[in-house]
């Protein structure tokens, strides 16, 4: 039975070597390594992605959902390719991976959790994009993509190794939604760091997992500060959170620090708003 705090279990499983990570699918890191090179071909992409008939599928979906698609249904990958750029593609990619991994879950009251996280971790994936085409950094929307998406990956580490301790002792009679919550918000950002460099992924991701939730003292780091913006926007919003509406955007260190306007603050919550119902079917 168990008698530990729950806090000192789940660190004590997260320093383990033995313990079961969340999956990163390799495919995905296989395609960020091949859109890293000057001289990557659409053959390259579409030959990485075919490997894998279940990824083909979900790409092909989302391909085609309200959000992503063009004007006609695209049937196969290279069409995918060629309608939207091999960078969308990976972006795409990305995408579907995570989403297996916050459809894993079997305990009810974990994977209304996991669902949450879900749309919050689409929501700064989107927003963060926006926002850097929108504020001179173009150059930067597939980082600021998938920073955006991955920057709250401990919270899913966190609850993944929540629901193996409540699987492996059957008296535990559950956690509550407040203790859930409270695990995740003290220990994601670490766990998060830590399973960034098992992952072996770039840095930049690593330490923005790391530091989202730390006070900023300049803007210097571009994808940081945006990150930071946008998960406060989606916090606004409620998505994966209780929704804050006094929260003020245009105060905030970056939105201040970077010059961004209370209008483009305005417009990326619409944005958000509109871009959740075509991705997920629901505001």
């Amino acid at each position: 039975m168990q008698t530990r705090p729950f806090v000192e279990v789940i660190k004590e499983q997260l320093e383990s070597e033995t313990l079961n990570l969340p999956m990163f699918h390799p495919i995905a890191i296989k395609l960020q390594g091949v859109l890293a090179a000057k001289d990557f071909t659409i053959e390259q992409v579409v030959a990485l992605i075919i490997k894998d008939q279940a990824l083909t599928s979900q790409i092909l979906r989302l391909a085609n959902s309200a959000f992503f698609s063009g004007l006609a249904k695209v049937t196969t990958i290279t069409e995918a390719v060629v309608r939207m750029g091999a960078r969308e593609i990976a972006n795409v990619a990305m995408l579907a991976s995570q989403q297996n991994s916050y459809n894993s879950f079997t305990i009810p009251e974990l994977k209304n959790h996991s669902q949450m996280l879900w749309r919050h971790a689409i929501g700064c994936a989107i927003g963060t994009r926006w926002i850097a085409e929108r504020t001179g950094y173009k150059h930067l929307a597939q980082e600021a993509f998938i920073a955006g998406l991955l920057h709250d990956i401990g919270s899913l580490l966190v609850l993944k190794v929540l629901e193996g301790i409540l699987i492996a002792d059957p008296e535990v009679k559950g956690v509550s939604r407040e203790l859930t919550t409270e695990i995740m918000a003290a220990m994601h950002t670490e766990s998060g760091y830590t399973l960034m460099q098992k992952w072996n992924l770039p840095e930049i991701y690593s330490s923005i997992v790391r530091d989202h939730h730390k006070e900023q003292s300049d803007t210097n780091c571009v994808l940081l500060s945006l990150v930071r913006l946008v998960d406060n926007t989606c916090r606004k919003l409620g998505l994966g959170c209780p929704a804050e509406p006094n929260l003020m955007l245009a105060a905030t260190f970056e939105a201040q620090g970077m010059g961004i306007k209370e209008i483009m603050l305005a417009e990326l919550e619409i944005m958000i708003e509109d871009a959740m119902e075509m991705v997920t079917g629901a505001p």
